[in-house]
């Protein structure tokens, strides 16, 4: 049987700039410390399942800028099979601009490019691809059609997907039953339920109604209190764990790769969760997005040395 990871979704070259504390509308701060690094939500979440042990295809398109070949190069350096990566022409790659503050905290803005030249027709082409997998990830940096049909197909090959519905965007709601796994945080959990999740009690509610909508399984990420899961067993916490923030860009997405990897190699959800919490862990404790991905042998010393919860 396959252990392949197919990831469909974006790639991005970001630019960041790391400050004591993010401007004000119309201020200039003046002491950043500039970074260039690869990112995009499809990317990162490939890095890191790659890094955690994963055998991980990416289906992505890249611009004829010079920022392609080298989104492509990172790939392969990370250890993602970089086949499924088409080139559009006449159009730059994806890129991104990052501020981060003390804290971790940041500010993003996005430009799609070549993400948004990745079609159905494209996905229909990788069917050899994704029919070899042992489970396909996405998100949703790419078109609502793209993500439909890749959808669509995985569900007819019978796939299991993992779906990060980051960022937060308007979606027919009635491809949830075809989800596997839907993994959200509390702002992409309010869009879609359209009440606050501020604590405990409203994620597990929360949870609960994403259920009902079609998902199998439902994870809602919490930042520093932790992951509520809840699939047809029920619902479970799993605490975080404390590390010290220095950038929380693709913590998410890193998150998604590890969770992956641990369930296509057979651990229970909640086991899986724990897998995933520690690459997180180790990820916000790093600047960069693909570059604050953990290596496989960092996420299993951090287990065994980390404060476990």
């Amino acid at each position: 049987m396959s252990d392949q990871i197919v990831v469909i979704g974006s790639s991005n070259t970001d630019f960041i700039m790391k400050m004591e504390r993010l401007p004000r509308k119309g201020e200039t701060i003046t002491n950043a410390v500039f970074m260039q690094t690869f990112g995009g939500k499809g990317a990162n979440t490939a890095v890191g399942a790659a890094r955690a042990g994963g055998n991980v295809a990416f289906i992505n398109c890249v611009g004829d800028d010079a920022f392609g070949p080298m989104i492509i190069e990172a790939m392969r350096r990370a250890g993602v099979q970089t086949d499924g990566i088409l080139q559009a022409q006449g159009i730059a790659s994806g890129s991104a601009l990052v501020m981060i503050d003390a804290n971790g905290d940041n500010y993003l803005s996005v430009a799609p490019g070549a993400n948004y030249c990745l079609t159905a027709g494209d996905i229909d082409q990788m069917a050899g691809l994704i029919a070899s997998s042992a489970m396909v990830m996405l998100q949703y940096e790419i078109l609502p059609e793209t993500l439909y049909a890749a959808i669509d197909l995985a569900s007819r090959l019978q796939k299991p997907i993992l779906f990060n519905y980051a960022p937060a965007r308007p979606i027919d709601e009635s491809y949830f039953a075809k989800i596997r796994y839907l993994v959200v945080n509390e702002v992409e959990a309010e869009a879609l339920c359209g009440f606050a999740v501020n604590s405990s009690e409203q994620a597990e509610a929360a949870t609960a109604a994403l259920l009902q909508r079609g998902a199998q399984a439902v994870v809602i990420t919490l930042g520093g209190r932790g992951v509520i899961a809840t699939d047809r067993t029920g619902s479970f916490h799993v605490p975080a764990y404390s590390v010290k923030v220095v950038d929380t860009t693709a913590a998410g997405d890193i998150f998604c790769g590890a969770l992956a990897v641990a369930l296509v190699e057979g651990r229970s959800l909640p086991e899986s969760i724990r897998f995933a919490n520690a690459a997180a862990a180790i990820a916000v404790s790093r600047l960069g997005a693909q570059p604050s991905a953990p290596s496989r042998e960092e996420i299993e010393a951090f287990l065994r040395t980390g404060d476990r919860p």
